[in-house]
């Protein structure tokens, strides 16, 4: 399994007690294989993912999108995403291109 690329994304945890409410921010990495993509929590085929898209939102980020075959999964980012969503749409047009020529 070789890693193509990478990208890091935010996780809002919210911790409430008696008195007050604490949002924690938890900086995590989703993790472009040739056979998968992982999250810290999921892990997607790539053959099950249709698509991935991006959203800016404001200034302070955005928000990815992973389509699958399962639904659609959005995660917060901080940073631009341009590069792996790049790297992912290459890497399944090469896959596409190998796989027409069988």
């Amino acid at each position: 399994m070789n890693l193509i690329a990478e990208q890091a994304y935010v996780k809002i945890v919210r911790e409430v007690s008696s008195l007050d409410q604490i949002d924690i921010e938890q900086k995590r990495m989703i993790y472009l294989y040739d056979e998968k993509i992982v999250t810290q929590h999921r892990e997607f085929l790539i053959e099950n993912v249709l698509d991935i898209s991006y959203r800016f939102i404001g200034s302070d980020g955005g928000l990815l999108y992973l389509h699958t075959t399962n639904g659609v999964y959005s995660y917060i980012l901080r940073t631009s995403p341009e590069a792996f969503v790049k790297a992912f749409k290459n890497y399944r047009e090469t896959l596409h291109q190998s796989k027409g020529n069988l």
